[in-house]
């Protein structure tokens, strides 16, 4: 009993000792004294105080033992940067804050910042995103909200890129945070090939008047995609003056930046009705117990500290305003356990209060263990990398109803996805099909082609040029008595095909671009240069698409064809030499042909000598069959009957060349007969240079600067106005102050030649271009949409009547005559001669290796013993022989003995019998005349019938004299 009663005092003075030490340590935690700078008269401000509020009591609920308090300072900023300048300076030497959390506006961090370096006093502003802010010259500040350039160059472009708009107009609120973007929006967008078309800087100052006046002003613009870059206050008037001027309607498309989209459920129901249509970007936050929890304590606190403002919802900046304060005291913990103090700066007498700043001795530990903080937050994982926030995951919405409606998401891996985390996409995209369907102003799922026409009516100003010439193209008429102004012509009525093929409306005038006497103003090139300052929105005529002109202007597709040509004389050219048959071909080409004629013979004539009587005979004989078999294949048949199947291997391939090669002479010799009648005198760009002669261009367009650029002596160009002076100057020709040819571009050759028939003719094309376009500004919406149209209209009928209506369907025979027949040179067969040689060759091989082979042993006792001439010349009497197993198991007609055969003929006919017996050549022949339809009976003997050879065995060696034969019924 006594041990029990000991025990339980032991235990009791136990808890009073520990409670004794929690009551002590509680008296003993110190004060940390961090300063709150905000402007706490706006939506923004409040809402980021109470989540700092919040924060601070979270965290010392959870950590009791904690020996450091942060104790907070709140000063009103007033949304006025001097006022926080005075009231941060007021903080560091009244408060003897050790840290700032804030201010809440870029423009007030940028400013402070160098306050911040100067005391050393960490600035954390959880609110300030602009991209200006610099963290290298400034370490003392940090930025815990993600920079705006970063949905720039991630949610932003991608969504201009899905839906090819190609001109945007910014809005911006005239503050460093509306500013700072810009630069970003500029070298991000001319990256992708999308233009700012205006910039609309929207004042804190202006009144309801003044930005009505400036959406007036965006009204009468061709642009009708909008980027809002704004804070709440401002942003709220300019989506409700928008609304009330009509431009949140069908056709227009606005897209809100994070500082608006971030805060729209906070947002009054009037303000969000004014955002109908639009498209927001917005930090994403995933949902969770925790964040569910947080949201419900946080909306009673801010209903509780601001009963007369409307219910908000906290968004990512109350989350990272939650996580600053956070990050704040796990720092101050860490570093508060030293003594700290603050050290005056050494001045005189005379320095000003910012002279006298005292420094923190203990800020850089502080700042080194704020960026060192780590944790999982409300907003994610806290971990500042360089000072600043890593690029995150945005949320794309649309505003419709009462709030926002989700699209998809953007990340920097997967670019637009409908879904977070998409388990099939493994690629980088920005394809709209990735979004859900979108509702945009006017309650139209209709995407907006972000450029229309004006609603104030106004008309695009198109220049025309005026021509004194080829006035098929464009051609100006004023009427002399109502001045009116009528342009027509074949680029003018292309034009206006193309126009009436696009699916919205375009209002224009046709502008002549002509001086007070009515007279052209200038050249091509002046005209095209009205565009780009601006006193043209366009440009439609014969204009030639050329490099030089598109660095100051764009054109579209062109609807002529390229290139530019030579337009020369013809002259006659009926060739009357009696040696033209020999032109086709080069020399070197005849003499390849000629003696593969030869070789093919000579092959041939090696395989079948020794086994068919056609090639035997006297040599004069056999060098005529040769030469008779040999070129007989050109032209027939050849009489002499091929025995040897290699023989008739080379035969076949020869033939294949000899096809080639008298098919291209045929052809060749056809073209030089019949196209070549009518030759052009210049066919060479080279030429014109070597000879010196004249040249002739259109005067006023590029070409004399294209012929400059090709190095043509300006002594020898000259310049015409007119097709009757080109036919003039082509008449008299060079010698004659003429010209040898005229530099066009082909539509207006082909225009002269199907006035000028005869005589001349187009060479070309010789150099290239880009044919005619019309001229637009660099970075026009309406390019692409007008280059389809051509496409449209090219491709289709309009275009082939068009053509007639203007330039008629008279072809001139002699248009685009200039080729000529060139001789056919060795070269162009080397291939066929090279298949057919190396087959004859590798042929012949085998049969001299057959033959070899085979009377190997009989040619080596003719050769034994003697010398090499004599052996050559034995072998040679060897080979000349005949083949007798051939003539034993030839396969002709053999007619046994006793056989009869009947002979068809007229009564008087002659049969010529002969007789060859084994390698005898003697022959005896004699001559019988039947009579019609008459048999004969031949015995044991060969004889000839018409052109068959037949043979019997004879054993032995021998010989028989005349044969006689009777008939034999």
């Amino acid at each position: 009993m006594e041990r029990s009663e000991h025990h339980l005092m032991s235990n009791l003075f136990l808890v009073l000792v520990a409670t004794a030490v929690c009551i002590h340590g509680d008296n003993q935690t110190a004060p940390f004294h961090v300063g709150v700078l905000l402007d706490l008269d706006t939506l923004v401000g409040k809402m980021g105080w109470i989540s700092i509020l919040m924060a601070i009591d979270d965290f010392y609920d959870l950590h009791r033992n904690y020996t450091t308090r942060v104790v907070l300072h709140a000063r009103d900023t007033n949304n006025d940067i001097v006022q926080a300048a005075a009231s941060a300076i007021d903080l560091l030497e009244n408060s003897k804050v050790k840290a700032i959390i804030g201010p809440q506006k870029s423009s007030q961090a940028i400013f402070l910042s160098e306050l911040a370096d100067k005391s050393q006093v960490p600035l954390l502003s959880f609110s300030a995103t602009s991209p200006s802010l610099s963290y290298i010259h400034t370490p003392y500040l940090i930025c815990t909200m993600l920079n705006d350039s970063s949905q720039v160059n991630g949610p932003l472009s991608s969504i201009i890129e899905a839906f090819g708009w190609k001109e945007v107009v910014p809005i911006y609120e005239d503050t460093e945070y509306g500013r700072g973007i810009l630069p970003y929006l500029i070298d991000t967008f001319q990256g992708m090939g999308t233009s700012i078309a205006y910039r609309s800087l929207i004042s804190l100052l202006l009144t309801d008047d003044q930005i009505m006046k400036e959406l007036y002003k965006l009204m009468t613009m061709e642009a009708r995609v909008f980027i809002v870059h704004m804070t709440p206050p401002i942003g709220a008037r300019f989506f409700a003056k928008a609304e009330e001027v009509g431009m949140m309607s069908k056709g227009y498309a606005w897209i809100m930046t994070s500082g608006l989209s971030n805060i729209v459920d906070s947002l009054d129901q009037s303000v969000i009705q004014s955002m109908q249509g639009s498209l927001g970007m917005k930090l994403y936050v995933p949902k969770s117990k925790e964040i569910n929890e947080f949201s419900a304590r946080w909306k009673r606190r801010f209903q509780q500290e601001n009963p007369l403002d409307q219910p908000a919802v906290p968004s990512i900046f109350e989350f990272r305003a939650y996580d600053t304060a956070w990050a704040l005291a796990i720092a101050a913990e860490k570093v508060g356990v030293e003594k700290t103090h603050l050290q005056k700066s050494l001045s005189n007498s005379s320095s000003t209060s910012l002279d006298t700043l005292s420094s923190s001795t203990n800020g850089p530990k502080l700042l080194e263990a704020i960026l060192n903080c780590r944790f999982g937050g409300l907003s994610g994982q806290f971990h500042l990398l360089g000072r600043e926030l890593q690029s995150s995951t945005f949320k794309i919405i649309n505003i419709v109803g009462k709030g926002e409606r989700q699209l998809g998401f953007w990340t920097p891996k997967y670019g637009i996805s409908r879904k977070l985390n998409p388990s099939i996409k493994e690629t980088y995209s920005t394809a709209i099909d990735n979004l859900n369907p979108i509702i945009w102003p006017g309650e139209t799922s209709i995407v907006p082609k972000g450029w229309q026409t004006p609603v104030s009516g106004k008309k695009l100003r198109i220049g025309v040029p005026i021509k004194d010439d080829f006035q098929e193209f464009v051609k100006v008429e004023k009427d002399p008595i109502t001045n009116a102004i009528t342009v027509t012509g074949f680029s003018i009525d292309v034009f206006e095909a193309v126009v009436q093929s696009l699916p919205y409306a375009i209002s224009y005038d046709y502008i002549p671009f002509a001086d007070v006497q009515g007279k052209s103003a200038g050249s091509y090139d002046d005209l095209v240069y009205q565009v780009h300052l601006q006193n043209y929105d366009a440009v439609v005529g014969d204009v030639a698409i050329i490099a030089n002109r598109s660095m100051y202007v764009d054109f579209t597709l062109p609807y002529t064809e390229t290139g530019v040509a030579m337009l020369v004389p013809v002259k006659e050219n009926i060739n009357k030499c009696s040696w033209i048959f020999l032109k086709p071909l080069t020399w070197d080409l005849w003499l390849a042909s000629f003696a593969f004629f030869l070789f093919t013979g000579f092959v041939v004539w090696v395989m079948e000598h020794r086994i068919n009587n056609e090639f035997r005979g006297p040599f004069s004989q056999q060098i005529g069959t040769v030469l008779y078999f040999a070129f007989s294949m050109l032209v027939f048949a050849h009489r002499e009957k091929i025995k040897n199947v290699l023989s008739r291997l080379v035969v076949i391939i020869w033939l294949f060349a000899v096809l080639i090669l008298t098919s291209s002479y045929t052809a060749n010799l056809s073209s030089m007969l019949t196209v070549e009648q009518q030759q052009p005198i210049v066919s060479d760009v080279n030429q014109l240079k070597m000879s010196g002669d004249y040249i002739g261009y259109q005067k006023g367009t590029f070409e004399e600067g294209l012929l400059k650029q090709h190095q043509f002596d300006e002594r020898k160009m000259r310049s015409y106005n007119n097709p009757d002076e080109y036919a003039e100057a082509l008449s008299k020709g060079s010698k004659n102050g003429g010209v040898a040819a005229i530099f066009h571009g082909i539509p207006y050759i082909k225009l002269f030649l199907a006035k000028h028939c005869t005589g001349y003719t187009m060479v070309g094309p010789v150099y290239k271009a880009g044919g005619m376009g019309f001229v637009f500004p660099k970075g026009s919406p309406l390019l692409p949409d007008i280059s389809r149209g051509i496409l449209n209209v090219t491709e289709g009928d309009i275009m082939v009547e068009i053509e007639k209506k203007w330039f008629g369907e008279q072809v001139c025979l002699n248009e685009g005559n200039t080729v000529s027949s060139n001789n056919l040179t060795f070269h162009s067969f080397s291939g066929v001669f090279l298949i057919t040689g190396t087959a004859s060759a590798s042929i012949l091989f085998i049969f001299l290796t057959q033959f070899f082979y085979k009377n190997w042993n009989e040619l080596k006792i003719v050769g034994q013993n003697k010398s090499i001439w004599q052996t050559l010349n034995a072998s040679f009497k060897f080979y000349n022989k005949k083949d007798a197993s051939f003539y034993i198991f030839n396969t002709d007609k053999i007619v046994d003995e006793d056989s009869t055969v009947r002979v068809n003929g007229k009564q008087g006919s002659s049969i010529t019998f002969s007789e060859s017996v084994d390698n005898i050549d003697d022959t005896s022949s004699f001559s019988y005349s039947p009579d019609v339809n008459s048999s004969f009976q031949r015995r044991n003997t060969p004889y000839r019938i018409g052109n068959f050879t037949n043979t019997r065995t004879v054993s032995g060696g021998d010989r028989l004299g005349n044969v006689e034969t009777s008939p034999h019924l």
